[in-house]
């Protein structure tokens, strides 16, 4: 199995977003990660970034967010182009696991035509009908299509082992969203990673507890953290945070990969 990390661009953003209530106004532009886990049985991607819209129309795609976030990107970032240069046509994709339905994270919902998409119910509800502080995060004409989608529900589902060989496990991690999840990838040399996508923005959340600088529910946001963190300690697990541009630059990014 290996597991190949991408970039859909960056966002161009504030600091306070990602790290509550530190460096106020500081320019701060954050990764768009996804990743695609190449297992025996089947591709599999994990979030899908940005929508190609937002490299010619970021306007009209995104409207008001465009204010705190702007998304830079290339048409060569774009998921479905991206995973080309490891050999991966889109078709060849079998899951595409969501962290959550965010604009920068369902960009490609739709682009893998033999893929099934597995999501939270929560989240799926939320995204129709989002908290009024969150609605622009979610861009419904990128996720409102007619894909199969698996539906996984919530705490009952934890830990849902998507090939029945402890390869890639998903784990429920409330609290950026209401159904917010991320999943622990078992590599035989690198160790198990677990890929926290949004509900862990940075380090500074990570080690610091210091919240991000949107949540849904602040509560639940440390709960999922801790997880994290005892994943970490009792058991090894690297964390990869979703969008520290620190960290990043230290995670081989595709066409090299972990194993």
């Amino acid at each position: 199995m290996k597991m190949y990390m991408f970039e859909a661009g960056v966002l161009k953003s504030k600091q306070q977003y990602f790290t509550l209530n530190k460096g106020i106004d500081k320019d701060f532009d954050v990764p768009v990660p996804f990743a695609l886990i190449d297992h025996p049985k089947g591709k599999v991607l994990f979030d899908t970034g940005n929508a190609l819209e937002t490299v010619h129309h970021k306007e009209e795609h995104w409207g008001s967010i465009l204010a705190a976030y702007d998304p830079v990107m290339t048409e060569d970032q774009w998921c479905a182009n991206a995973i080309k240069k490891v050999g991966c046509a889109p078709e060849d994709i079998s899951y595409v696991i969501l962290s959550h339905l965010h604009l920068d994270h369902a960009g490609g919902v739709g682009h893998f035509p033999n893929a099934k998409y597995i999501v939270q119910r929560d989240e799926l509800h939320f995204a129709y009908v989002p908290d009024p502080y969150m609605k622009a995060a979610y861009i419904r004409k990128d996720f409102d299509k007619d894909v199969p989608w698996v539906i996984l529900e919530g705490w009952r589902d934890d830990g849902f082992d998507l090939f029945g060989d402890k390869a890639i496990t998903i784990h429920f991690t409330p609290g950026h969203t209401p159904g917010h999840q991320s999943i622990l990838v078992n590599l035989e040399k690198s160790g198990p990673t677990f890929l926290a996508a949004d509900s862990c923005y940075t380090t500074d959340n990570l080690q610091n507890g210091t919240l991000p600088g949107l949540m849904w529910n602040a509560g639940e946001t440390v709960r999922s953290v801790e997880r994290m963190r005892l994943l970490q300690d009792a058991h090894g697990v690297t964390i990869m945070t979703g969008h520290d541009p620190e960290a990043w630059k230290s995670v081989k990014q595709a066409p090299a990969y972990y194993d």
